[in-house]
């Protein structure tokens, strides 16, 4: 049995212009998985974030994906199965390098249950999103986003933005470690309920947060001087949230927005009941996992109570996609859905118009590119104000983690025309070595999960899962270096279904035409799932880019 890499400070991430592998698709996949790996919550497991969405199934599984990149020629194509390489097949040039499935279990069967049985016997292991997807660039990848949410939350206020407001919400994981920095440069003030010390420790450390508090009066009167004087602030309150909200509460918080990202999808890995210590959770979780499971739901309920009484008290309260209100429901809370989720609130018309998150990483580790490919973007898409302001905060407050990269929001058309400026940037020599383009899952045609993404739906078609996969289909035909479909991710076993890529730019003729065709069917897919369930937008969108609908006539 291979041995995990027994010190993972010594945990290289391949950069410069050297190849390890026949090519540059191949070599850019292996420093996306090491590289998704070196940043992780808990490496030396292989777990990214979420609780245990891992980028491998076992240590064996990884050393032999590295060591099969490495001999992969340039007209074959590695398959993978729940994080373990199975197969190499000849296929040709054009073709994806890598095709991965991961933690897809037949519908009557996607349950935890059943997972865990086959994970306890290494059968299988939890892909997440971009854990799975090797696209995981640190908390960068979920923070646009996030602000993008924060400032939709901000629209709403009288002053068109978050100035002198304050958000109460939880979490502070890969994931939710976000939520602090997105809220400043939202203009607010953050307090973040997090169990883990050392989780809100870190995000102290990248700059995502300003301080930790241990008393929730001292948090509170922080939070009120800081709103009070329009000053940005970023405050980890420790404790668990399913205390600590209701507590909040009774003291007299009035928070004007109220969310929540802990990893509340997964009951038993995921989420910390009330009521006990970490050291504490970890022992029951293993000695009796049906016990801390019941416990975990019970304080998801108590969690969500507190939040709808947040909403009475007159907040703005959403869940942020992590299946908190699924749960509670599930548990005895009856009109936990009272409570709306993000992107029916505040990201749909986005995502109508083919409009998401994409990403880049420079595989030369050299900063002098990402700020080449920062000016490059900025003056190409300069009449865009949103995107004008992230990516001067960007630059500003976000600490690189391993490669750099740079995360922004962009719609159809936008992304075929970066994919064509980034690989010029690779032919012409302006950066040291090929960049990889991704995305997380979350965008506007790769997701059907009925809690989050595709919740309320104009036409009901909230569970329909056709269309992540067709997204995926669609970007292996048009020839993306690597294409995965996930089931469950940030919603739990049985949630949802989605679909990931990752395409290389390396300057050549190859790489510019896969980057065109597959940067216009990955936004395009989303424009004719949104078109199809009627959003006029989307429809307009679609008309505008020249997609003809079959269904009407020539």
């Amino acid at each position: 049995m291979t041995k995990p890499i027994s010190n993972l400070r010594n945990f290289t991430i391949g950069r410069g212009t050297e190849l390890r592998c026949k090519g540059w698709r191949q070599e850019g996949m292996l420093r996306m998985l090491e590289n998704t790996i070196a940043n992780g919550e808990k490496p030396e497991e292989l777990i990214i974030y979420g609780g245990s969405g891992k980028a491998a199934r076992n240590w064996e599984s990884y050393h032999a994906i590295v060591e099969t990149l490495k001999a992969l020629e340039n007209d074959e194509t590695m398959v993978i199965q729940s994080g373990k390489p199975v197969a190499v097949f000849r296929t040709h040039e054009d073709c994806s390098r890598v095709l991965c499935a991961n933690t897809n279990l037949v519908g009557k069967w996607a349950t935890w249950d059943h997972y865990r049985m086959l994970e306890a016997k290494g059968l299988m292991m939890y892909g997440q999103y971009t854990a799975g997807t090797w696209a995981y660039i640190g908390t960068q990848g979920i923070l646009q986003g996030t602000y993008e949410t924060f400032a939709a939350c901000g629209k709403q206020m009288p002053e068109g933005d978050l100035r002198g407001r304050i958000v109460l919400t939880a979490g502070l994981g890969g994931m939710g470690g976000a939520q602090p920095l997105a809220v400043k440069m939202a203009g607010g003030v953050c307090i973040a309920v997090e169990v883990d010390r050392s989780r809100a420790e870190r995000r102290v450390d990248t700059g995502y947060c300003d301080l930790i508090c241990d008393d929730p009066a001292q948090a509170m009167a922080l939070a009120r001087e800081a709103a009070q004087n329009g000053r940005q602030l970023g405050i980890a309150l420790i404790g668990n949230a399913a205390e600590l909200l209701p507590r909040l509460r009774t003291m007299g918080l009035k928070p004007a927005i109220v969310t929540d990202q802990t990893s509340a999808h997964d009951p038993l890995n995921g989420y910390v009941p009330a009521g006990l210590a970490l050291s504490e959770a970890t022992t029951l979780r293993e000695k009796d996992p049906g016990e801390y499971t019941r416990r975990s739901l019970d304080s998801m309920s108590a969690h969500i109570r507190a939040m709808l009484d947040f909403q009475r008290d007159g907040a703005i309260v959403f869940e942020y996609g992590n299946y908190l209100r699924g749960h509670a429901r599930e548990n005895g809370v009856a009109n936990a859905f009272d409570i709306g989720g993000f992107v029916p609130m505040f990201i749909r018309p986005s995502f109508s118009r083919g409009r998401g998150p994409l990403r880049w990483i420079c595989l030369s580790g050299d900063e002098a590119d990402l700020r080449t490919t920062d000016a490059t973007v900025q003056a190409e898409f300069s009449d865009d104000p949103l995107l004008r302001t992230w990516m001067d905060m960007a630059r500003e407050k976000v600490a690189i983690q391993g490669l750099p990269a740079r995360t922004c929001w962009l719609g159809m058309g936008e992304r075929e025309r970066l994919g064509a400026l980034l690989n010029d940037l690779v032919r012409s020599g302006k950066v040291a070595a090929p960049l990889v383009i991704s995305r997380d899952h979350l965008d506007t045609g790769s997701v059907a999960q009925p809690t989050r993404e595709t919740e309320a739906m104009k036409d009901g078609t909230d569970a329909v899962a056709d269309w992540p996969l067709l997204n995926a289909l669609l970007n292996a035909a048009c020839g993306a270096d690597l294409v995965t479909i996930h089931q469950g991710a940030g919603s739990g076993m049985g949630g949802s279904i989605s679909a990931g890529h990752l395409l290389v730019a390396d300057g050549s003729e190859g790489a510019a035409r896969r980057l065109a065709k597959c940067l216009h069917v990955d936004p395009g897919i989303g424009v004719i799932r949104h078109a199809d369930a009627g959003y006029e937008d989307a429809i307009a969108a679609r008309d505008a880019a020249g997609m003809r609908d079959p269904m009407q006539p020539a």
